[in-house]
């Protein structure tokens, strides 16, 4: 049996109540393929199809969301995110979720700095990107094929939320496939986002400058919905893991864990009641992904090391900075890692990464770090 032809947004192409093509592809093979070819690229009336009326699902391995970062001042970087999801529902709301661990720099540790210094995807594990597609501008795409719209949308990333607009085109594939494409980048300053801090530890980690902005572009592809399971907002799926940008499983190698260890010590994002050694329940997301690396890294021994600032006197400073670090050491052997992996030392307000000089300063010289034996 012969499959069906396409259809105006997957609907049934029908005159009279039969269907011209099925008649003509039973009596005359090559004059019904004619006939197909005909009938499709006979315009219906523009008012009378609706583009959402299944709704749409984003095919995340044909669609990309990239930025484009500059350091040095005049070297661009582009990168992107490997997991996607989306849908646009029947009355034309959509919404993108992306995987925030998905950063893919094509360089592994690179994309565990943009993780964990950066986007802080441990507190932050994914951005959403939500639109109302205007129908009234749309309703003729079927025979133009091709509109550019200017486009109101919400952007929610790393815990904040801002409107913005984008210049897009609207393209459709076939009759069940259309592309959503921003034509003009998008602009987006760090501050805005509360990034600064993330481009600051950056920076330090790479010994590069970085400025304070990106170039945001995306290109997103959605399939037709099948008639009857129209998609929701609320119901956006998950893709399967795209293995290339993830974070690595199972046992990694000496360089793999040593990278992650120095990474781990600049994230700052190990917290501590003030003059306490009991660790807040703020931390627990990092120390989740630290216990998940450590665990993966069976070959090391691994120091934890814990740093005070130098308000208050060196010894109660010393005790301080030996009791946070065994109170880290306690969370990791309770999660189940060997305690004669790891070693708590205490290094009081000895070796500050700043000068002890402002409140930013201070707060930078609290931290605990890891060192791989």
């Amino acid at each position: 049996m012969q499959q069906d032809r396409p259809s105006l947004y997957c609907q049934e192409i029908q005159v009279g109540g039969i269907r011209k093509v099925d008649i003509m592809e039973r009596r005359f093979p090559f004059l019904g393929a004619v006939a197909a070819l005909f009938l499709l690229a006979v315009p219906a009336k523009a008012q009378s199809i609706d583009p959402f009326e299944n709704g749409w699902i984003l095919d995340s391995p044909a669609s990309a969301l990239r930025f484009m970062s500059v350091k040095k001042a005049s070297i661009a970087e582009n990168s992107g995110f490997a997991n996607l999801s989306g849908v646009i529902t029947p009355d034309g709301e959509a919404r993108v979720v992306v995987q925030m661990d998905s950063v893919d720099t094509k360089i592994d540790l690179r994309n565990v700095r943009m993780r964990f210094l950066f986007f802080e995807t441990f507190k932050f594990p994914e951005t959403t990107i939500t639109a109302r597609l205007p129908s009234d501008q749309l309703m003729d795409l079927h025979q133009v094929r091709h509109k550019f719209i200017e486009l109101p949308f919400t952007l929610n990333l790393h815990g904040i939320t801002m409107d913005r607009t984008a210049d897009v085109a609207v393209t459709l594939i076939n009759n069940d496939r259309v592309a959503v494409a921003n034509t003009i980048p998008i602009a987006i300053g760090l501050s805005e986002f509360g990034l600064d801090d993330g481009r600051a530890k950056l920076q330090e980690a790479a010994n590069v400058d970085i400025l304070p902005f990106g170039f945001v572009s995306f290109d997103f592809i959605f399939d037709c919905s099948t008639p009857g399971t129209p998609p929701k907002l609320e119901k956006v799926a998950t893709p399967s893991p795209a293995a290339a940008a993830l974070e690595t499983k199972g046992v990694m190698d000496n360089e793999a864990c040593n990278g992650r260890m120095e990474i781990l010590s600049r994230t700052g994002s190990i917290y501590f009641r003030s003059g306490s050694a009991r660790l807040d329940d703020a931390s627990l997301p990092l120390l989740e992904n630290l216990f998940d690396i450590v665990n993966r890294c069976p070959q090391l021994r691994i120091e934890i090391g814990g740093h005070t600032d130098s308000d208050g006197s060196n010894a109660n400073n010393q005790a301080l900075s030996e009791k946070r670090a065994e109170a880290v050491q306690a969370f990791l052997t309770g999660k189940g890692i060997a305690s004669d992996r790891l070693i708590a030392v205490g290094y009081g307000e000895d070796r500050p990464v700043v000068p002890n000089t402002s409140a930013a300063n201070k707060e930078r010289n609290r931290r605990i770090e890891f060192v791989p034996r």
